[in-house]
């Protein structure tokens, strides 16, 4: 079966390179080009048709990213199916089910065909929830019950999955070795470091990598490659543990290229600003310009309750450098699950940040909107039909 690599490397133009290039302003062939060449990444599963394929990467406009899901002390899926659509009302361009309680298996399916954007999950904390539920620790999770669980997000439509393929132990080594503040903050690059500590033995999903890609192959499942080793706070950002995995996802990138399969590369953070242009250029040279996920970067940790604006700073500047997709920053980030207003706060801020960096990097129409407000404010004519709705089209962009 064909992903939409194989495609562009083959030289074809699919019909979702074709949507892609209409909602850019791009021609089909530059899109192509780019997915061929591993700088634009398309996230659509074989087995969704229903809804519209979202390009990320070089020459593109910068994505927004939105977590939802239940946990363990609220499992209302009512609750996350509106923060859902207050997500994709607000602008997000995908959204995340990070969900761990209730029944996962059911709640993904059902944000899945809720959604008209495109899905993405983190598989390994769904394997570790239904090994809980069964009384057994995380060290009794085995390789087949992570692959297993990826293999059913494949076949439920997720569109993109997060797998942390480079927390291994030699980057973990390299982290203790050095030192940090606040260690791993990634849940699931804890998860199987605590693996690899009980057991004694290599990650799974980079020892068994071969047999991630052909899960993903078979689905057309983008992989995040996810950063298990990203800073918590700005005093560890850019250490040895966080450039030793991006070091190995980038050769990871690679492999993925080589088996068809299209790929993303996550990031911090916490980053202090003047460290942020820095990451933006290693990971783009590292990664082979893989398109760049990244998680903010808040720029302090001084702000519990206001991140979302501390992630938009961090954010405008890291896309500005480069980066592709921002993953929204709520104000209730480090304190607990975000409401439906904490949401939408969340994906205004993001939007905002990524608008910025758009203008800064010349994309393609991103200054229009600006000159149409400016020419109003000039002319003073709000009272014009055309003028009313291009001003109500810029207000309602940030108020769902």
């Amino acid at each position: 079966m064909n992903t939409q690599l194989k495609d562009a490397k083959s030289g074809n133009i699919t019909e979702a390179m074709r949507k892609v290039a209409v909602s850019e302003g791009v021609t089909p062939e530059f899109v192509r080009e780019g997915v061929a060449k591993g700088n634009i990444v398309i996230t659509l599963n074989n087995r969704r048709r229903d809804i519209k394929p979202i390009g990320i990467g070089k020459g593109l406009s910068t994505k927004i990213n939105a977590n939802i899901g239940t946990s363990g002390d609220d499992a209302d899926i009512d609750k996350e199916l509106e923060k859902l659509d207050v997500a994709v009302k607000a602008g997000a361009d995908t959204v995340m089910d990070l969900s761990t309680g209730g029944d996962i298996d059911r709640i993904k399916k059902i944000i899945i065909d809720r959604s008209p954007v495109p899905i993405g999950t983190v598989p390994i904390y769904q394997a570790a929830c239904e090994n809980l539920k069964k009384g057994r620790t995380i060290s009794d999770i085995s390789e087949d019950d992570m692959f297993n669980v990826i293999q059913r997000h494949g076949e439920d439509g997720v569109d993109f999955i997060t797998v942390h393929c480079g927390v291994t132990l030699e980057t973990f080594g390299r982290m203790e070795r050095e030192g940090r503040i606040l260690n791993v903050v990634s849940r699931g690059g804890s998860l199987l470091i605590k693996w690899m500590m009980y057991r004694k033995e290599e990650n799974p999903l980079y020892a068994h990598y071969d047999r991630l890609l052909e899960i993903a192959r078979e689905y057309d499942m983008t992989l995040s490659l996810g950063d298990g080793f990203r800073p918590g706070c700005i005093a560890d950002a850019t250490d040895r543990g966080q450039v030793q995995e991006t070091i190995i996802l980038g050769e990871l990138a690679d492999r993925a290229m080589k088996a068809d399969v299209q790929v993303m590369i996550e990031g911090p953070g916490h980053v202090p600003i003047n460290q942020i242009k820095a990451n933006i250029l290693l990971q783009k040279r590292l990664c082979h310009d893989a398109p760049f996920y990244v998680l903010g970067p808040l720029v302090t940790d001084i702000a519990p309750g206001y991140d979302h604006i501390t992630s938009a700073i961090g954010g405008a500047i890291a896309a500005s450098a480069g980066a592709d997709f921002l993953c929204y920053v709520t104000p209730s980030e480090h304190l607990r699950l975000p409401t439906v207003e904490d949401v939408k706060e969340g994906v205004i801020a993001s939007k905002i940040a990524a608008h910025a960096a758009d203008i800064a990097k010349g994309v393609k129409g991103a200054i229009d909107r600006d000159i149409k407000m400016a020419m109003m404010r000039r002319d003073l004519k709000w009272e014009r039909s055309e003028e009313r709705r291009v001003g109500k089209e810029c207000r309602s962009r940030w108020s769902p």
